[in-house]
């Protein structure tokens, strides 16, 4: 007999064609200001927050994808455009969706921000919390040490 999962939060994008569930609490909440964030959500950040690949599922339809390099896939509805995930493509990375697509967004506060660098000198936004540039630590310039843009400049 299968385990029947319930799912803790749920989404999806705007015409109603692409659902999701995550079926634990959603983690790592975030904003990234890099420039491959800024361009694959068409605003000034991308908000994001994840779970581990296992405890998430399209629940109706199934999202586009695109490589925006070799290390991440981002999902999108084919239908609508709605920006919807991003992951890398590695066996333990979380799987993130847009914050925005969630049913209840306002259960997710941010934790932390990233790709500070690229942050747009007008935005003044969660001033209080954490914020870190790209490849701050050793094990990030390592990890992006190989990583190809699939973007336009």
């Amino acid at each position: 007999m299968s385990e029947v999962k319930t799912p803790i939060a749920t989404g999806g994008c705007q015409c109603g064609a692409v659902r999701y569930a995550l079926y634990v609490k959603p983690q790592a909440s975030h904003v990234c200001h890099c420039r491959m964030c800024q361009r694959a959500t068409g605003g000034v950040f991308a908000a994001l927050v994840g779970a581990p690949k296992a405890e998430f599922a399209w629940t109706a339809g199934e999202p586009a994808m695109f490589a925006s390099s070799n290390l991440a896939q981002r999902g999108f509805c084919r239908d609508c455009g709605t920006p919807l995930s991003f992951a890398y493509n590695t066996p333990e990375a979380r799987f993130y969706v847009t914050i925005g697509s969630l049913d209840a967004p306002e259960d997710v506060p941010i934790e932390i921000q990233f790709g500070i660098e690229s942050r747009l000198p007008w935005v003044k936004f969660c001033e209080d919390v954490k914020a870190e540039r790209t490849g701050e630590s050793e094990s990030a310039q390592a990890f992006f040490a190989n990583m190809q843009v699939n973007q336009s400049s």
